[in-house]
């Protein structure tokens, strides 16, 4: 039994061994995941990988840092919100040398080449996902955005500059400071593609007032959830 068991992960996951931990901010971390089959895959930057954790009986999401097929490498930046949570713990006590087995990367928050610009908007768990979709953009590509995080030391360093705003505490839902630096944020007149991912109930709000407040179409706003308190799985 314990052989089919292996097959089958192996078929429906991708399996690696972590070559390298950094911590890249205070309560974020890199992890390097090594292994002959990443040459395989393909990415999109801004998609995500289910990682088992939790002795192997729990997905939960991260969004991937890099990826390099040449040198059969994957980068994911976990974030520690605290707590006994599967996913903060696994983030927290990885380390080189642990098996890890995740699913080949997906999802559609991925950049939209032929926008007249681009805007972005999140919090620490959406920094990741926007670095690798700035780091896609073109040269000449213009870039509006909002990122909040704890405090000032707790940004992801991005390719490229956006508004930083320090919430001076734990998250609240939905995020005061980040809505009010949104509603703030001088924008063109015609909408762009608005890119946001964070917490569902900050999300949802700020969804609201670019279609409300701003006249943008729904459908030039493309929202993923990562998290929301009290939400099995989205923690």
């Amino acid at each position: 039994m314990a052989s089919i068991g292996r097959a089958l992960r192996d078929k429906l996951f991708v399996v690696g061994e972590i070559m390298q931990v950094e911590q890249v901010a205070p309560r974020m971390r890199r992890i390097t995941i090594g292994g002959p089959a990443i040459a395989g895959l393909t990415w999109t930057p801004g998609q995500h990988v289910r990682v088992l954790v939790g002795r192997g009986v729990l997905l939960r999401t991260y969004s991937v840092w890099h990826l390099d097929p040449t040198w059969e490498t994957l980068d994911l930046i976990g974030y520690d919100h605290g707590g006994d949570a599967p996913g903060a713990a696994w983030v927290r006590t990885a380390r080189v040398g642990d098996q890890v087995s995740f699913t080949r990367p997906d999802g559609k928050l991925v950049v939209r080449q032929a926008a007249p610009y681009h805007l972005f908007i999140g919090e620490e768990t959406a920094s990741v996902a926007f670095g690798a979709m700035l780091r896609a953009l073109r040269p000449t590509a213009q870039t509006f955005g909002v990122v909040e995080a704890e405090g000032s030391d707790d940004h992801l360093a991005l390719p490229r500059p956006l508004t930083r705003v320090s919430r001076r505490g734990p998250h609240t839902t939905p995020s005061t400071p980040l809505i009010e630096a949104v509603s703030d944020l001088p924008l063109p007149d015609a909408p762009g593609i608005a890119y946001l991912a964070g917490e569902a109930r900050t999300i949802q709000a700020i969804r609201t007032h670019l279609v409300k407040d701003r006249n943008w179409p729904r459908r030039f706003v493309l929202a993923k959830p990562f998290w929301t308190p009290g939400r099995r799985g989205l923690d």
